[in-house]
């Protein structure tokens, strides 16, 4: 098995067999998780590379 670095997505199968991905910091923490479970591995794959493409996107608040 390959050596962990951080940060990185990890894709693990829950209980029911479907896939998740968790994506974690430089420091080793969990800080986020896909909002869905995934049937194929191929689509949790799909999912992190949305979100790795989304880090030009904008960022809304409200006050």
């Amino acid at each position: 098995m390959a050596t962990v670095t951080y940060p990185c997505y990890w894709q693990k199968k829950d209980n029911g067999g479907f896939w998740y991905w968790i994506y974690y910091a430089s420091n080793g923490k969990a800080i986020s998780r896909s909002s869905e479970s995934y049937v194929n591995r191929t689509d949790c794959s799909h999912s992190i590379n949305i979100m790795k493409g989304s880090s030009a996107n904008p960022v809304f608040y409200t006050d």
